[in-house]
């Protein structure tokens, strides 16, 4: 409720500011068109999600994962990280925020282990391994709409270095956090059978066939749609209760949508000079430093996406670019609104009555989040110099 509240507060701001002039109506309609297909993929994401754990795919998954373990939470814990890292690459982040964390939550709870060391790194990854491709983050598909010709394999050379480094640093502090809890054995309990095998199997094949389609270089909304849409249709026959407006993420989608306009007026009154002088200027080590310690700060302060927007003028160059992914989509892990893919996260977590201490959330964010951007950003301009 408070999301929705803060989120109507916001797009109220926003239109006062197009009523007033203050933002052109034309930028209003603008923003509106580049960040539709994101908003909309949100959605569409979040359904599929929704349906396929009610099938009960993801209690399958986590119970196959459980077995994977070996009866070590150590080595359980690296299968989780590397789920996270590679649904982050290539489906996104708010894809691994939304469709992990219900997987990790129960495989916690099926082994008799936490759920949070498990839960923390599925965020904690979603937003850190989200540099390599355009898609892994929706910040990336707006960057890829400025670096005209360069496909996904020449954007993945350009973010290589600062890619591997943000999953390397967080993933050492994680585990040296939560060592108590991973250096230990479990045992899993029996399987558990699907209350309805059709909209299991179906809900499976449905989410094998989305993954490659979001990195077939069509736009990522159009097979979202497509699989939420199939599956709604399994469900409407077989289980029409489920179907429901409450699927819909319409408070994240309300947040999002104030946040953009009053970015967008805040640019027209001259937050973009204001950003050019802090943000500065060159590619050596201090200015992209400078340039991703202020997109870290805008991130955490406003959300990625319209920090992203905000400092993408003061960008100009394909290097400087990345050092600005690296701050919004790396630095994003102190506070909750930091990107879509926490604020999905904490609705899984809270569906699924887990309890999170947002202040030591916070606590850990503060270490992990400046040392990963800056080891990161140094890649970067070790690697272009």
């Amino acid at each position: 409720m408070r999301t929705a509240i803060l989120g109507a507060a916001l797009l109220l701001l926003g239109f006062v500011a197009i009523a007033t002039g203050i933002l052109p109506v034309a930028d209003a309609l603008a923003i509106g068109e580049r960040v539709w297909p994101i908003l909309l993929f949100v959605v569409a994401i979040t359904v599929v999600t929704e349906l396929a754990a009610e099938a009960g795919l993801f209690r399958v998954l986590a119970e196959q994962t459980a077995r994977w373990g070996h009866g070590r939470a150590w080595l359980l814990w690296l299968l989780v990280l590397a789920l996270a890292v590679v649904g982050t690459i290539f489906l996104s982040l708010d894809t691994t925020a939304v469709l992990l964390t219900p997987v990790v939550v129960i495989l916690g709870r099926h082994a008799g282990l936490s759920p949070l060391p498990f839960a923390l790194t599925t965020v904690w990854m979603a937003n850190t391994a989200s540099l390599l491709l355009p898609v892994s983050n929706l910040t990336n598909l707006l960057a890829e709409h400025e670096l005209k010709g360069v496909g996904p394999l020449q954007f993945a050379a350009l973010t290589a270095v600062p890619a591997l480094i943000s999953v390397l640093v967080p993933a050492l502090i994680l585990f040296l956090v939560f060592r108590r809890d991973l250096l230990v054995r479990y045992r899993t309990e029996p399987r558990e059978l699907a209350d309805d095998r059709v909209l299991l199997i179906a809900s499976g094949v449905v989410v094998a066939l989305l993954i490659p389609s979001l990195v077939s270089g069509l736009e990522v909304w159009i097979p979202t749609i497509a699989a939420a849409l199939i599956l709604g249709g399994f469900f409407l026959v077989r289980r029409r209760s489920v179907v429901r407006f409450g699927l819909l993420p319409w408070q994240l989608v309300l947040l999002a949508s104030g946040l953009f306009l009053v970015v967008e007026a805040a640019h027209s009154l001259g937050l973009g000079m204001l950003l050019a002088t802090v943000s500065g200027t060159g590619h050596d080590p201090l200015s992209l430093l400078r340039l991703a310690g202020v997109a870290t700060l805008g991130a955490n302060a406003i959300d990625n996406l319209p920090a992203y927007l905000a400092l993408e003028p003061v960008a100009g160059d394909p290097v400087r670019l990345v050092a600005l992914l690296i701050g919004v989509n790396v630095g994003s892990l102190v506070t909750p609104w930091a990107s879509l893919a926490t604020l999905l996260w904490h609705e899984r977590l809270k569906a699924l009555d887990v309890e999170i201490s947002w202040g030591r959330y916070a606590l850990l964010g503060v270490i992990a989040a400046p040392i990963t951007v800056a080891l990161a950003t140094l890649g970067l301009a070790f690697a272009q110099g």
